[in-house]
């Protein structure tokens, strides 16, 4: 969970220094910097996964020209800035796996990441331009700190289930200038000594190379921040049915909608052949009861099992019988029916981001999709469990609609404001809550 973003140097976002809750509305106007924002997020999730230049490449420049990896530097007239820089303070889960399925532990669940990152030109090819690790640090924030580093509306029941473990040092630590900048990953234990890494050259983050066996609680930040994920669902990835052998989980474009649905069912009915009382159809039961709330003629979501070319295809029933396949959906209830099944999927964790949520929805049924939305965050007023996941959202919006339905405490209004770079002004986007909330 991303409680608070600090951003320098990235597109427009200057000095942006911005905290979140479970559920955040960004509002304001377009071309201000509210996508920007988006790709500082998942820039960062890209970071903990791929190369630096891939993760560059990965994210969209102004110019639409990703290869020029200059654009994504903020530019002030015709002058650049050289450098970027991210921090992000985060609550992990307490526990995960690394890519070998080891088991890893946090000593402690509430951190703040470091990455600087420079831009020079590129041996080989000077029009692409290449990134440069600056520097690089992980570090605790204690326990005691907690309530005050966590600005957002919650409960102390909820705050204890999510901050724990205790921590002297950092993690990791940059030092040196130049070729003699050295990054150090320390284990989670006292015995052993960190490893020393030359920053000089580096392709990829350190953080990005960790596993449970060095530094358990590094490799649970990794896999935090590659859960930060922008939803983009696309009509036609949604209508695609998916082959039995097709693993379930709702890919951010929002492919294989029909498997995840029908393996939740699944699962759920095997609980309750074991004793459970969760059956299988409930869970047909309550995706089809809240997209009633969208579409009134609705009785009846389930999933179609085609042996002969083993293929399950989404489908939903109206009242007077007739069955309508996804294919035959319109867009706003096929996205409307992905979020329903992501609520109800428990490994669905982490960061989702999601633009202008309300396309493809009638005014009138705004509120059904806001709700649905801040009911997939976590409830910051009940201990986190497998019913109450570690979850957050975050979305953007200019419709004004949206803007006077959700709460003042959710909404954070994006707007313009100038800054100055050496002698040249620029516009650079600016973030702030409402007056008299949190």
């Amino acid at each position: 969970m991303l409680t608070r973003l600090k951003v320098s140097g990235f597109k427009n976002l200057v000095d942006v220094d911005v905290r979140f809750g479970a559920f955040t509305c960004i509002a304001g106007r377009n071309a201000v910097g509210k996508s920007n924002l988006f790709d500082a997020i998942r820039f960062l999730s890209y970071l903990a996964s791929d190369t630096l230049m891939n993760a560059a490449l990965s994210i969209r420049s102004e110019s639409g020209k990703t290869g020029e990896i200059r654009n994504l530097f903020h530019r002030a007239g015709n002058q650049y800035t050289n450098r970027m820089c991210f921090e992000a303070e985060m609550i992990l889960p307490n526990e995960g796996v690394d890519d070998l399925g080891q088991k890893a532990e946090a000593s402690i669940t509430l951190v703040r990441y470091v990455v600087e990152l420079g831009y020079h030109e590129h041996e080989t090819h000077s029009t692409l331009g290449a990134l440069e690790l600056i520097r690089e640090q992980l570090e605790h924030i204690n326990v005691g700190s907690a309530k005050q580093q966590l600005q957002f509306p919650h409960s102390a029941r909820w705050r204890r289930s999510v901050i724990e473990g205790r921590r002297t040092t950092p993690f990791i630590t940059t030092s040196g200038e130049g070729e003699n900048r050295i990054v150090r990953l320390s284990q989670d234990g006292k015995q052993g000594r960190p490893k020393s890494i030359s920053a000089a050259q580096l392709p990829r983050t350190v953080l990005s190379t960790t596993n449970s066996a060095e530094s358990p609680t590094a490799l649970l930040v990794r896999r935090e921040l590659q859960s930060w994920r922008l939803l983009q669902l696309e009509p036609a990835a949604l209508r695609e049915p998916d082959r039995f052998t097709t693993p379930p989980g709702i890919e951010p474009n929002g492919a294989h909608l029909a498997v995840t649905l029908y393996h939740l069912a699944r699962s759920a009915s095997r609980q309750a052949s074991n004793g459970q009382s969760a059956l299988g159809s409930q869970v047909y039961d309550e995706v089809a009861e809240r997209l009633s709330h969208l579409i009134d003629d609705v009785v009846e979501v389930g999933v179609d099992r085609e042996e002969q070319r083993e293929l399950l295809t989404l489908q939903i029933k109206s009242r007077d019988g007739t069955i309508h396949p996804a294919r035959s959906l319109s867009d706003g209830t096929l996205r409307f029916l992905a979020l329903a099944v992501l609520h109800l999927d428990p490994n669905a964790g982490g960061l989702i981001c999601m633009e202008e949520p309300e396309n493809g929805i009638h005014p009138e049924r705004i509120p059904a999709i806001l709700t649905l939305l801040q009911d997939i965050a976590c409830d910051v007023d009940e201990p986190v469990g497998p019913d109450n996941p570690l979850r957050q959202v975050i979305v953007n919006t200019h419709s004004p609609s949206v803007v006077t339905q959700v709460p003042d405490d959710s909404l954070l209004v994006a707007t313009l404001g100038q800054t100055i770079i050496g002698n040249e002004r620029s516009m650079a986007a600016r973030f702030g809550w409402l007056p008299d909330t949190w």
